[in-house]
């Protein structure tokens, strides 16, 4: 049972060797490591080659630049693990992590996807540890709430089984891809668990697309998730799905801040339930819209982040 592990690389010459060396001292030893140079004009492509050259479980791919999709895409076409997994390049692995996980899907072959514990905006005052309980989801709808995998839906800190590939790429031109693709993912599975072994760190990148999205990038994002919400329009409104379109709600009111576009998220209508897990301000903009409706409520979103700026 083998695992091919996929690092796309650009532009990262300051992070690779410890990402790269990350993988090569783990005590797991049945892989193969795919190094995908996307056309970086620095010397990511030299240090590539010359890993490659002391190891032969490391393969190099040289490509024009086509963005991070494209080069996890390139990686997935080679691989020939039963199981693949994604590093970024300005990230790296805990040592020890891999073996156990691979442990992990050798006792449960039935396991599509794994995912494990991940430290996330490493060496910031943002950081904080992505936790999880040993757990199996045989419905990709409860994995999504449940989990809320909607607030984790990486790339990376999971170890899919290589067949859920056979249908499914990351789609290039789209930023915030792992979101979409895990979802188009979820549904070629049977059972999805997550373990508390492990550890992914998750090093707050500042030139990432999370610290520089603009609203028009920001409505890629949400354009995925009103595209997966529709697969649930049709289930029980209860408390998983209430905290996750209040999430999607609150993408769509910086959308309209940022952008001035019109909002297309399609209201739903919750109860309002002041003991509710979801919080006190989610609740909140849920009763507004209830009463208001979506483009009011984007407006006096507008007004009030224009007042707090003045102040």
């Amino acid at each position: 049972m083998k695992l091919s592990i996929i690092i796309p690389v650009y532009l990262v010459e300051d992070t690779l060797d410890r990402c790269i060396k990350s993988v090569l001292r783990q005590s797991l030893t049945e892989y193969e490591l795919i190094l995908v140079d996307d056309g970086s004009p620095d010397g990511c492509g030299r240090l590539c080659d010359e890993i490659a050259s002391g190891d032969q479980r490391v393969t190099v791919i040289h490509q024009k630049n086509g963005g991070l999709s494209d080069a996890r895409n390139a990686g997935i076409a080679i691989a020939r693990g039963d199981y693949v997994t994604f590093i970024d390049s300005d990230d790296y692995l805990e040592a020890g992590t891999l073996e156990p996980l691979m442990r992990i899907l050798a006792a449960h072959p039935e396991y599509d996807i794994l995912e494990y514990p991940a430290f996330l905006f490493y060496g910031t005052k943002k950081q904080r540890m992505l936790r999880f309980h040993p757990q199996e989801y045989g419905d990709r709808h409860d994995y999504w709430l449940k989990c809320r995998a909607y607030e984790h839906a990486y790339a990376w800190n999971k170890i899919y089984r290589k067949t859920l590939f056979d249908n499914v790429r990351y789609p290039v031109g789209i930023l915030f891809e792992d979101v979409p693709t895990l979802w188009h993912l979820l549904r070629e599975t049977h059972i999805i668990a997550t373990t508390d072994k492990g550890r992914y760190y998750y090093c707050a990148n500042g030139k990432g697309i999370t610290s520089t999205a603009d609203g028009h990038t920001l409505n890629m994002l949400l354009q995925s998730h009103i595209s997966i919400l529709r697969d649930f329009e049709s289930r029980e409104r209860d408390v998983g799905l209430k905290s996750y379109y209040a999430d999607i709600l609150n993408i769509q009111m910086d959308v309209c801040r940022m952008t001035g576009d019109e909002p297309t998220i399609p209201v739903m209508k919750f109860p309002f339930n002041l003991h509710s897990t979801t919080s006190l301000i989610s609740e909140t903009k849920l009763l507004l819209l209830n009463i208001l409706g979506i483009k009011k409520l984007c407006k006096i979103n507008i007004s009030l982040n224009k007042l707090r700026h003045r102040w």
